[in-house]
């Protein structure tokens, strides 16, 4: 497979996407373009396949896509939870990404697909997030045996599903991790201003439309909306990955920060250059397997421990 140079896909994204993200509108359309480019600038690792399904918990019933590549040798599962501003995106978008780390991690994987904005605005997220959790459970998954993730807003919903988990008390999962989550919904992180130039994708200049998009009149710092600001008793090891050039650095360094005083085991690795969520392009890019190597890495350090 060729490999493509970390400088040619910045370059590509700073001169294609990143335009188009800061004059595109329609969401609908957008929602297609992403699951268009899906299909051929992400790359499925071999014996790869998907199985859809339906996460069901206490009346509640939210569509999902089993990814795997070969033969599960763990009975652990990944439950991932996909970004794209909480308004684009699907388990079709992150799936072979997914199927990558079953491959490299022996453990199946799993993509809700979330209802997102802006027909469905918060809480409606974190709620079919928690449905997915439980239904995981419901099903006779031991939840240390779980490991939640997610990138950009999805990361940003998954530490906000690790919240609720740990204020109801529910079992903890075995490990957690996160692509550049969208942490602050208040939007004052520094690195939206600072990065807005270097970083080569998201425009920073959108991000307050698109947050109020999802929110609608909730208060941005509401803990299940902005993680930053929740609770994280008792939670398990968390492992974030982010760029140095991306607007939501500060999202990152700050999640990092609080999780820490509060006692859970998280660190973080801030790699040079890279783009937002960069890991989607495994296969390709020698810096995305690395990224997911190290996260299988750890995933299987913890699901050991």
């Amino acid at each position: 497979m060729m490999r493509l140079p970390l400088g040619f896909l910045n370059l590509f994204l700073r001169l294609m996407e990143k335009p188009h993200l800061r004059r595109a509108r329609d969401v609908p359309k957008m929602r297609r373009r992403f699951a268009r480019q899906a299909r051929w600038l992400f790359s499925d690792p071999p014996f790869a396949t998907y199985l859809p399904d339906h996460l069901k918990h206490q009346g509640h019933d939210v569509p999902a896509l089993w990814a795997q590549a070969g033969s599960p040798k763990n009975d652990g599962v990944i439950l991932y939870l996909h970004g794209g501003a909480y308004v684009i995106g699907g388990s079709i978008t992150h799936r072979a990404m997914l199927a990558r780390l079953s491959a490299l991690t022996g453990l199946r994987t799993i993509l809700p697909d979330y209802r997102m904005a802006p027909e469905h605005p918060f809480p409606a997220a974190i709620k079919d997030a928690r449905t997915a959790y439980c239904a995981l459970l419901a099903r006779g998954y031991q939840a240390e045996q779980i490991v939640l993730g997610g990138d950009s807003a999805g990361g940003g919903l998954m530490l906000a599903l690790l919240h609720v988990i740990c204020t109801e008390n529910l079992p903890r999962p075995g490990a957690v991790f996160a692509f550049s989550p969208w942490t602050d919904l208040t939007l004052s992180g520094d690195s939206i201003a600072s990065n807005a130039k270097s970083d080569p994708f998201l425009p920073a200049d959108r991000m307050p439309e698109l947050r109020d998009m999802y929110l609608g009149n909730a208060d941005p710092s509401e803990p299940r909306a902005s993680p930053l600001f929740g609770d994280f008793t008792d939670a398990p090891g968390v492992f974030i990955q982010v760029g140095d050039t991306e607007i939501l650095l500060d999202d990152s360094r700050r999640m990092l920060a609080a999780l820490q005083a509060q006692g859970v085991d998280a660190r973080m690795d801030i790699w040079p250059n890279t783009p937002h969520v960069w890991q989607m392009f495994q296969g390709y890019l020698v810096e995305a397997d690395k990224a997911l190597a190290d996260v299988a890495a750890f995933i299987n350090r913890s699901l050991k421990s």
